[in-house]
């Protein structure tokens, strides 16, 4: 059986992949980032280098 240890963040327009072990667990879901997890509620973005999410 192999263990899934990282993904993509679960918020649609982010790039980033997370680390399941680290990653911001809500809802079943994995989020990079607390702007992730939260639905960019401040409308900033994640701040990893190279992604531009926001929504």
């Amino acid at each position: 059986m192999t263990t899934v240890t990282q993904m993509k963040c679960a918020c649609d327009s982010c790039l980033c992949i997370v680390d399941t072990s680290k990653a911001i667990a809500k809802d079943g879901h994995y989020y990079c980032s607390e702007a992730c997890a939260n639905g960019h509620a401040e409308g900033a973005g994640c701040g990893h280098t190279g992604c531009a999410c926001h929504s």
